[in-house]
């Protein structure tokens, strides 16, 4: 049976990084497997619960280098990632585009300044505060949600998926 839902209470920032960093791990194997693959996220959660932090982890473990800024003020930022896992015939190369939504006045404003067309491309998108786009954006394949926990470093994050690939990479979440 599928599983399409994973849920863990990070205690501290060190767990919610081991988690993005798993997430990551999942993700980079089904790009190697097929690097036409393309997965919409969304990170969902009160302003402080962790989204841009999950998001600069997750994006790091999968091998970028660079600083992972906010997309707060531009949107978007992307992020060319090449995954390599040791083995050259399986190397991938994606674009991991990180949505920041918040300050959208207008749903159609993300699609106004031409970012519909990265939701095509070999990678992901991961927006988060999709709901300010309303339905104007394409399914989630996987949706993740976080909540802060009872002191300044607790999360509780959800993941759950949506799609094939959603579930693939769950199912090799649980796995680890």
């Amino acid at each position: 049976m599928a599983q399409n839902s994973f849920t863990q209470h990070c205690r501290q920032e060190a767990d919610t990084i081991a988690l993005a960093q798993k997430l990551a791990s999942s993700l980079s194997h089904l790009f190697q497997a097929d690097q036409s693959i393309h997965l919409n996220i969304s990170l969902e959660g009160d302003l402080g619960a962790g989204k841009t932090t999950f998001a600069r982890h997750l994006i790091q473990a999968l091998g970028y280098s660079g600083r992972v800024k906010s997309p707060t003020y531009t949107l978007c930022e992307p992020y060319p990632i090449e995954l390599n896992s040791g083995n050259p015939s399986s190397a991938a190369s994606i674009t991991a585009h990180h949505f920041d939504l918040y300050r959208m006045r207008d749903p159609l404003e993300w699609q106004e300044a031409g970012f519909a067309e990265h939701f095509d491309e070999p990678g992901f998108c991961l927006v988060e505060w999709p709901g300010k786009a309303e339905d104007t954006l394409p399914a989630f394949d996987i949706e993740i949600h976080l909540s802060a926990g009872e002191d300044e470093n607790a999360r509780q994050i959800e993941l759950k998926a949506n799609s094939e690939h959603g579930i693939a990479a769950i199912e090799k979440l649980h796995a680890q």
